[in-house]
């Protein structure tokens, strides 16, 4: 694996990683605060392609957060069990963080 300029192939994985979780969960806002929604709002909304706002979907899709309606995306049930779930393990990986910055002094 090659790394960008600048970046470490120790750290690329989990930036895209990241940058990915980052732009799902800026779906998932969209999608909540305009429900429903279609797929070409979304694109031009959050100026993401239509492909990567697909994918977003798909994978929202999959963790049944989302789910398709006649009018657009529309959320479930599920929204605020898996919000409360990803504050919670942000929260730990920003404590994994400042342990491992820690670690560099």
């Amino acid at each position: 694996m090659v790394a960008k300029a600048g970046r470490s192939v120790l750290t690329s994985k989990i930036e895209a990683e990241m940058e990915l979780l980052q732009r799902h969960v800026e779906m998932l806002k969209a999608i909540m605060d305009n429900e429903p929604i279609g797929i070409i709002r979304l694109s031009e909304m959050l100026r993401h392609p239509q492909h990567k706002v697909r994918y977003s979907l798909r994978i929202l899709e999959q963790e049944d957060l989302i789910e398709p309606s006649p009018d657009g995306a529309v959320t479930t049930e599920r929204i605020q069990e898996f919000l409360d779930g990803l504050k919670e393990t942000l929260e730990k990986m920003r404590m994994t963080v400042n342990e491992l910055r820690k670690s560099l002094e």
